[in-house]
């Protein structure tokens, strides 16, 4: 395998101190929170933490516009953190649907730390009712086998800032017309640095994450003449190439896909991340806190175990990554096949997507500034729904 980063396991919760605070002026908010960062030893509150519960109960609302209500509602959240999320999407569902929708759904939270699936029990378990359909399967979402057999059911499935987390894969190329190398890192000999060693493409995921993101493509329709100029090109003037690819989401959907073939998707993310210093495509921010300050790493390299990486989502690439493990994009390749989209997809930034479905009234200050609507301008949500069509 290649180089892959995983973030470390972090409980992102939010001081009850922010709940009680009535919302004046956003600099009042702006302050506490930075005195809150200062004291803090974690580097980042999750939005679902710092909005409870509106922003859990926007995607409630999401959720109950979209599905079948005449089925039994099921939910899978993948990475339940503190199990704010899941308390504020039953409260919800508690208290606005229809007494038969709560009394018969299940809510699943698929979480990989036993701390947190212990902490999740407690969260939801403040509301006794929801213990009889709550649970958590102590696991890791990317094992095909802790799924067991395959789900026929409709139901919904949540990611909340579990994609910038997953692992990705680096790769390298020496020039623009060079093939793309796997990255490898290694440990020198009788020392402690670490380096990287360009390998050959054999990764099967890395090799179908490439071919989604269309890196290997042949530009067919050039002429030998532009091709030739090009190589030309990376010989006088060579650029090395450097690209992170989200293999680890792509096993993600893969499992999912395969498990839960009927099942509707809410993921939110960043879209992007601010004074990265890692090179390369898709590259993460990596960094460290220490006496209430972060610094950023410039190599990834450099980053020991306490050291919190972030990944950029590209929604496209999100989208594309869906329709391929959905199975329509390998449609696509015999051309003879004049089978649909199995998936409707939109992504909002979360603005639109919490003044649609949330309730922005209550996030509202009175000086008329709304965290909720102003701040996480680098992040998105993506709603991914199954279809029958058959054009």
């Amino acid at each position: 395998m290649g180089i892959s980063l995983k973030d470390r396991n972090r409980l992102e919760c939010f001081p009850e101190q922010l709940s009680s605070i009535s919302l004046r002026v956003g600099k009042v908010i702006m302050k506490y929170l930075d005195k809150i960062y200062k004291e803090s030893e974690v580097s980042w509150f999750t939005p679902v933490e710092i909005f409870k519960p509106w922003y859990a109960h926007g995607i409630a609302e999401a959720i109950m516009r979209t599905a079948n209500l005449s089925v039994p509602l099921k939910i899978y959240e993948i990475g339940g953190g503190s199990g704010t999320c899941a308390k504020g999407i039953m409260d919800y569902i508690m208290l606005n649907a229809p007494p038969r929708v709560y009394n018969n759904m299940t809510y699943i939270s698929v979480e990989v730390s036993p701390s947190l699936a212990e902490i999740q029990r407690e969260t939801v378990g403040e509301v006794r009712s929801h213990l009889s359909k709550f649970r958590v399967e102590c696991r890791d979402a990317t094992d095909r086998s802790g799924w067991g057999d395959a789900e026929q059911q409709p139901c919904w499935v949540i990611m909340l800032e579990v994609l910038d987390n997953l692992p990705h894969d680096l790769i390298y190329s020496e020039n623009q017309v060079s093939p793309w190398m796997e990255v490898w890192v290694e440990k020198q000999q009788d020392r402690e640095t670490l380096s990287e060693l360009y390998k050959p493409l054999q990764d099967s995921l890395i090799k179908r994450c490439v071919a989604i993101i269309d890196l290997d493509k042949k530009h067919d329709s050039q002429s030998s003449a532009i091709l030739k100029a090009k190589s030309v090109w990376s010989k006088v003037f060579p650029k090395p190439q450097r690209c992170w690819l989200p293999t680890g989401c792509l096993k993600l959907l893969e499992v999912l896909h395969e498990v839960l073939p009927k099942m509707s998707l809410i993921a939110s993310d960043f879209s992007y991340l601010p004074d990265v210093r890692i090179l390369g495509e898709r590259a993460p921010l990596v960094s460290t806190k220490k006496d209430g300050s972060s610094s950023d790493y410039s190599s990834y390299l450099d980053a020991r175990g306490d050291a919190d990486i972030f990944f950029p989502t590209e929604f496209w690439l999100l989208e594309r990554i869906d329709h391929y493990c959905s199975g329509w994009l390998k449609l696509q390749k015999d051309l003879s096949s004049k089978e649909g989209k199995k998936r409707r997809t939109i992504t909002l930034d979360t603005s639109s997507f919490m003044d649609e479905f949330g309730l922005p009234s209550k996030t509202r200050t009175k000086d008329g500034y709304n965290p909720l609507l102003d701040d996480f301008k680098n992040t998105k949500f993506y709603l991914s729904v199954p279809t029958h069509n058959t054009v």
